[in-house]
């Protein structure tokens, strides 16, 4: 398998049925046990009412259209419901007899539409209900997990979670369960009646039965590895496809588009292929099916009609066993097809479970650090980290920033510089150490509060889909439209706001799509000044920003965060020279410690990395200036 499918595989779990995950799942009827109580009660008595056609139509043969001449060769039932007649001194006419059977038929033919139509309806309903709380539960799962969590899991994986693996839990509670518990109860009502008939064509009737099972048996088997093997190709397709539209102006970019097709190609046709091998199993299946049922009615023909012949038994007895028979065959049959939502709902159900039971590595303690304010100091120590095991990025890391303070971080690409961010916030916990807050291990605060007292502003910004007032206050309750509209003005993000169609109120498509770079960060700067943090982060912010208004920026932070603490990353060292101290980080390590001019004193690796820009910009002048 290339490395490609490998990034994309899903992986394939589960048994045909797991009795811990059936109880599992059955956990989530119990809230509405009432509408699966109705349901099983409808499903019974449909099941009754499939029994009365067949019975109808023997009694109208036998007792009204051609009643045997010799009452000893009656059926059971003929003779029972004669009984009845006669013990109440009734002698219908044929066609006052035919005219009340039909009127039973036509009753029993309406009452199994009503029962099946509500039955389904409740069961519908039910499952709608129990999928709403199965995606609730899933997606607030998601919320509470880690970020390292997400760095594993693709996104399109994730989604195909919440979607078609509930949906597949929905089509077990709704056409599978019930369905199975109604199967049984009509071929145990059929094979009382066939046996009540005539137990000898009964066995007869069952002779096909271990033909049916072993063709079943022999699709089950196949069907199962045909159905993980689809599931496995489609989830891929969906993981591919969401990554790949997500980065689409990079691929069209660098001109990838023939690539990115070769590859898909070979995605689809991979999924295409298991779903032909798939059709063939079921080519197969249904065609065998009809064989052997058809085998089955020739043996109730050729017994069942020499019976006939021979005055062992009625016409009416044997069509009635010929409809009886179709009706018992056809559940059989449909085994497979409950077999393939049970096999789809076990393996949906660990999957999702193994969301459910996914524990965060970074969990909020139950007695958390909750301050009323939080003063705003940082302090690293002796920190050490790791994405990957033996691959640390941090190494005994010690630094401190002092409530007000402005601390900038550079250092060359991977030095650690956003790792610092990702520590602070407690996206992920340190290796070895400890990152505190006001003194307090951020690992005893309580995540809530911590969160909500540091905002971020990121190079890479992300807009919801909405209104841009609504991306910059997020809804929170809190922060009123005058404060979204002061946010706005103090990073100067206002006079561009004003122009937009409908100000504040403008929609803002996913992922901010008809925003330019440079406005998607000054909402964003909007929104971490909106929520009036002790603690900003400015990771690259203004990056993407043009000079003049990246120094309209810059006047509006000299005002704003004086009384904050702030923890600026930057590649461009013309944004941090006006910190209070400098941190210059190289391979995980504090190099050097100390303001703009005392760093350029000391001649070292910030000296060098200024020079280096420096001498860049002066080309770049130079060759405007020719």
């Amino acid at each position: 398998m290339s490395e490609l499918a490998e990034l994309h595989e899903e992986e394939v779990l589960g048994k045909a049925y797991d009795a811990r995950l059936m109880r599992r799942l059955l956990g989530y009827v119990r809230p509405y046990r009432g509408m699966t109580v109705a349901a099983v009660a409808l499903i019974v008595l449909s099941s009754l009412l499939q029994l009365v056609g067949p019975l109808a139509t023997a009694v109208a043969l036998d007792l009204f259209i051609r009643p045997p001449a010799d009452p000893a060769e009656r059926s059971p039932l003929i003779a029972d419901i004669q009984g009845f007649l006669d013990s109440r001194g009734l002698e219908p006419s044929a066609g006052e007899g035919l005219a009340v059977v039909a009127l039973v038929y036509l009753v029993a033919l309406v009452l199994t539409f009503v029962v099946l139509y509500v039955q389904s309806y409740v069961m519908q309903v039910m499952g709608q209900y129990i999928m709403f709380d199965l995606r609730a539960e899933v997606f607030e799962r998601l919320q509470k997990l880690h970020v390292g969590y997400f760095d594993k899991n693709p996104v399109g994986r994730l989604v195909t979670r919440v979607t078609t693996d509930v949906e597949a839990l929905n089509e077990l509670f709704t056409a599978g369960l019930v369905s199975i518990f109604g199967d049984v109860v009509l071929l145990a009502g059929i094979v009382g009646v066939l046996f009540w008939l005539d137990w000898r064509l009964a066995l007869v009737s069952f002779a096909i039965i271990p033909l049916l099972l072993a063709l079943t048996a022999w699709f089950k088997l196949k069907a199962r590895d045909s159905y993980r093997e689809v599931r496995v190709k489609i989830a891929r397709i969906n993981a591919f496809l969401q990554e790949h539209i997500t980065g689409m102006s990079v691929l069209q970019l660098f001109r990838q588009e023939r690539r990115i097709f070769d590859d898909f190609d070979t995605i689809n046709e991979d999924h295409r292929d298991a779903n032909v091998r798939a059709i063939f199993y079921y080519a197969v299946y249904y065609p065998g099916v009809e064989l052997i049922t058809a085998i089955g009615l020739g043996l109730i023909l050729w017994y069942g009609g020499g019976r006939v012949l021979v005055g062992a038994l009625s016409i009416g007895s044997l069509i009635a066993f010929l409809q009886y028979s179709q009706r018992f065959y056809q559940p059989l049959a449909d085994l497979s097809e409950k077999y393939n939502i049970l096999q789809a709902a076990m393996a949906s159900s660990e999957r999702i479970f193994k969301i459910l039971d996914t524990e965060s590595l970074v969990k909020s303690p139950e007695d958390g650090y909750r301050p009323e304010r939080m003063a705003g100091a940082v302090r690293f120590d002796q920190v050490r980290f790791a994405y990957k095991p033996g691959e640390p990025v941090l190494r005994d890391l010690s630094f401190e920033i002092r409530p007000g303070e402005t601390m900038a971080v550079v250092g060359h690409t991977g030095a650690g510089k956003s790792t610092l961010a990702n520590l602070l916030l407690r996206f992920y916990d340190v290796g070895s150490g400890s990152v505190s807050v006001d003194g307090v291990d951020v690992r005893q605060w309580d995540l809530r509060a911590l969160r909500r007292s540091v905002a971020m502003v990121l190079q890479d910004v992300f807009l919801f889909s909405g209104t841009v007032g609504g991306n910059i206050k997020l809804e929170e309750p809190d922060i009123d439209p005058e404060r979204v509209r002061w946010a706005a003005r103090e990073v100067h993000a206002l006079p561009f706001i004003e122009e937009l169609p409908g100000g504040f109120d403008s929609k803002v498509r996913e992922r901010g799509a008809g925003l330019s770079v440079g406005q998607k960060q000054l909402v964003s700067f909007a929104r971490a000044l909106a929520f009036d943090p002790r603690i900003l982060i400015l990771d690259e912010a203004t990056s993407s920003i043009d000079t003049e208004t990246e120094q309209l920026i810059q006047k509006a932070l000299e005002r704003l965060l004086a009384d904050r603490t702030s923890l600026v990353i930057a590649h461009r060292l013309s944004t941090v020279q006006k910190a209070d101290r400098i941190l210059v980080l190289h391979k995980g390590e504090l190099r050097e410690l100390g303001s703009h001019q005392e760093l350029l004193a000391q001649r070292g690796i910030y000296w060098r990395l200024y020079q280096l820009q420096y001498q860049d910009q002066e080309a770049l002048a130079g060759a405007v200036a020719e």
